[in-house]
């Protein structure tokens, strides 16, 4: 972690991500040192998404998922 960085530091956007069995609408935080969720999407370090104040298949309410990136069939920015 850099220093003086927190976690929440960044900007949240909403999106809905649609994978082949299910579909999430919820928070992604951008870190500050990116600027698109194409960024977050293609970064190779990371394998895993994590969304908050999520929506599963329009019914299901979780507060934290972690999606593999691998399982994404398509994302659409909500806000």
């Amino acid at each position: 972690m850099v220093k003086g960085l927190h976690m929440t530091q960044g900007k949240k956007t909403r999106i809905r991500v649609r994978s082949s069995l299910s579909s999430y609408v919820g928070d992604l935080l951008i870190p500050p040192m990116r600027n698109r969720i194409s960024d977050v999407l293609n970064d190779e370090s990371v394998l895993f998404i994590n969304l908050t104040d999520v929506l599963i298949n329009d019914t299901e309410h979780s507060a934290f998922v972690a999606l593999n990136k691998n399982q994404i069939e398509s994302v659409i920015q909500l806000d």
